[in-house]
């Protein structure tokens, strides 16, 4: 099944649905397209790229950024939603000795 249809070409149908799946905020097709992605592209890495493929793979390199960008803009509007809804709270960046510390605290909305 897989064979029969070039890896890059697998690999464009799984970054459009990707693209698809962020615009839609459709998180389950976002997990099955990034591992369609994941797939395709080990196939592609495995297969000697002939050099009139550079311009399709540059093409494919510039979706998956802008996917990519569209990603990291998904997770900020969230992070901004959860914070004003009251559900987190931003851990400082780093600790005393240079290093990140733990991510994200939850705080309680009300007290009983």
């Amino acid at each position: 099944m897989s064979g029969a249809v070039p890896a890059i070409d697998r690999l464009a149908d799984a970054l459009a649905a990707e693209r698809r799946a962020l615009l839609d905020h459709d998180a389950d097709a976002l997990l099955r397209a990034t591992a369609a992605k994941l797939e395709a592209l080990r196939a592609v890495e495995a297969q000697p790229v002939a050099d009139e493929a550079q311009p399709r793979i540059r093409e494919l390199a510039e979706l998956n950024r802008a996917n990519g960008a569209l990603l990291a803009r998904r997770r900020r509007e969230v992070t901004w939603a959860l914070r004003h809804l009251g559900r987190l709270d931003a851990a400082p960046a780093y600790n005393a000795r240079g290093a990140t510390s733990g991510g994200m605290q939850s705080r309680a909305l009300a007290v009983a």
